[in-house]
């Protein structure tokens, strides 16, 4: 398994640039499950796609590699652009071709990107979404860690955990209906050795999206309270506080903060609880020092 795309450092300059994003679109096989294999369609080999950092006011070129052994033409279509379809209708890409274009970044925010090739959900189900974050002129709050976290759908013929290699099923997409709801890209991907991890002190930001295609997240940290929210993902406006769960729509996204106060592993669901059994769970392990005023456990009388 690939290992999970990881957050680019924070934008230190305090100016425009041209900025370059080179995709390459590569369908190959992956774990989605314990025993479970399927064939997905990436964006430069994982699921999600890696994390696109810019800053408003750069001028950004996409490029997008098709590879010659793809079975379909893939493209993109990013919601941070202003500009005919998010820049699908200039880079629908034929296996074995390459397009690009350019757009400037507009309007800070954290945005979803996805393949927007018919039929599009097929794409995205498959595994073809990512995020892109435009951080405002003057940039972002400070925190010691940031996480990258998408949630996505999987539709497939055989049922949850069956053994092997898992095909695509139409009319399972059709009716809504999938066997699997995973954080990027796997029901393993971000549990036991590859649970994302902290300490005790730190304040963490956790970049979260719904690829989809269909179903809204109710995203969840078990145990923790997000003690602020970019709500919708919007960077301008003023933040909530104290929030326990919030609502995330496909094709959307949100920013959470967190200050880790207790050791402890801590679950990321969707509170569309049924869903923590079609492999949507990670887990964020915290180190550190116990503080029994606290958490603790007490007698029973």
């Amino acid at each position: 398994m690939a290992s999970p795309p990881q957050v680019p450092p924070p934008i230190t300059r305090r100016q425009p640039a041209t900025v370059l994003v080179e995709l390459e679109t590569i369908e190959k096989k992956m774990t989605l499950a314990d025993g479970v294999e399927y064939t997905f369609w990436t964006y430069n080999g994982t699921v999600p796609g890696p994390f696109v950092r810019v800053r408003v006011g750069d001028t950004v070129v996409i490029k997008v590699a098709n590879r010659a052994d793809s079975s379909a033409g893939h493209s993109i279509d990013l919601h941070a652009v202003t500009g005919p379809g998010g820049g699908a209708v200039l880079t629908q890409t034929p296996p074995g071709q390459v397009r690009a274009f350019a757009w400037k970044a507009l309007q800070p925010g954290l945005y979803v990107y996805h393949c927007a090739t018919p039929p599009v959900p097929m794409h995205i189900a498959n595994g073809m979404y990512g995020l892109i974050l435009v951080e405002p002129a003057d940039g972002l709050a400070r925190v010691d860690r940031e996480f990258y976290v998408m949630q996505g759908e999987v539709y497939t013929a055989e049922a949850f955990g069956t053994k092997g290699t898992a095909t695509y099923s139409w009319e399972n997409m059709w009716n809504e209906k999938p066997e699997y709801v995973v954080f990027n890209g796997s029901a393993v991907s971000l549990v036991g050795e590859r649970a994302l991890k902290a300490r005790v002190g730190e304040r963490v930001r956790v970049y979260f999206g719904v690829g989809g295609p269909n179903l809204t997240s109710s995203f969840h940290v078990i145990g923790e309270i997000f003690d602020r929210v970019y709500n919708l993902a919007s960077l301008n406006q003023g933040q909530l506080s104290n929030v326990q769960t919030v609502l995330v729509p496909p094709g959307g996204a949100v920013a959470v903060e967190m200050k880790l106060e207790v050791p402890g592993t801590y679950t990321l669901v969707d509170h569309a609880l049924t869903r923590l059994h079609k492999g949507g769970a990670a887990q964020l392990v915290v180190e550190g020092k116990e503080d029994p005023s606290l958490y603790r456990a007490v007698a029973a009388r």
